[in-house]
């Protein structure tokens, strides 16, 4: 698996890209070609954003931890959790 990291809009390459293209220099070529829209479709960073803004929004609601102690109480307030963030 591939970490992928957004470029800045105000990203360019570097000078040896063309004959040794990074993983970065990829980034920008496919953001040039495409899009920056479809390029985030096609690495799967719009999932990883997704993911993340859920993970905020759970900690904003629920908070940074579980406070029930025994795991079976733990299962039950994520589901109460999720419940409350779907609903």
């Amino acid at each position: 698996m591939e970490v992928i990291i957004p470029p800045p809009k105000t990203a360019i390459a570097s000078p040896q890209s063309v004959l040794v293209p990074s993983v970065r220099d990829r980034h920008i070529a496919g953001i040039q070609t495409k899009g920056r829209m479809a390029w985030q479709k096609s690495t799967g960073c719009n999932k990883r954003s997704r993911a993340e803004t859920q993970m905020d929004r759970w900690k904003a609601v629920i908070g940074p931890k579980l406070k029930a102690r025994h795991f079976d109480n733990q299962k039950t307030e994520a589901k109460v959790g999720v419940r409350v963030l779907n609903g």
